[in-house]
């Protein structure tokens, strides 16, 4: 009963704070993927990612039918080696294994970084361009809608969605279905 009652008085004091707070306040939201997804830099990004990711899959592919032509070979010729040759092999096998394994983990990181380093000027100018919109049409707050497929505002008013807003400020024409 007692946490009823704390939560009511809580609710109370936040409904009638806002309330009050309301009037001074401007609250709008955008889509920074969908923004992003609009941009020729997002498309040209994604190219040179995909570029970069397609080169280092032709390495991993090298390293990996290179480790395969050795182990074929090992296969074919174990029974009729010396133990001494035959654990030799069987130990360059293991460390071209573990190469292979080193480079994937790094590969992936060299993705990461390479996505962090292009996508940051994107999402400065995004950035900068939700804020110019903001001022200039009085907003106080801007929500992103939707981070990484979670939505963030649960519900919003289609009239508040200043994505539109900006792309255009950015000289990019929305398409007509947002």
């Amino acid at each position: 009963m007692k946490n009823r009652l704390l939560l009511v008085m809580v609710a109370f004091l936040f409904f009638g704070g806002f309330a009050q707070a309301q009037t001074a306040m401007k609250i709008g939201y955008a889509d920074v993927d969908y923004i992003l997804g609009q941009m020729p830099e997002a498309k040209q990004v994604e190219s040179e990612l995909q570029a970069h990711n397609t080169q280092l899959q032709s390495q991993l592919q090298a390293k990996y039918q290179e480790y395969q032509q050795k182990l074929q070979a090992y296969q074919q010729g174990a029974a009729t080696k010396v133990d001494a040759v035959r654990s030799e092999k069987e130990t360059e096998l293991a460390q071209l294994e573990q190469r292979i394994q080193k480079f994937q983990q790094d590969a992936q990181t060299s993705m990461q970084k390479k996505q962090g380093t292009l996508m940051e000027p994107l999402y400065e100018k995004v950035g900068t361009n939700i804020e110019a919109v903001a001022k200039e049409n009085g907003y106080t707050h801007i929500l992103n809608g939707n981070v990484g497929g979670i939505d963030v505002v649960l519900f919003a008013d289609v009239k508040y969605d200043i994505s539109d807003l900006v792309l255009k400020k950015m000289g990019i024409t929305p398409p007509a279905s947002n």
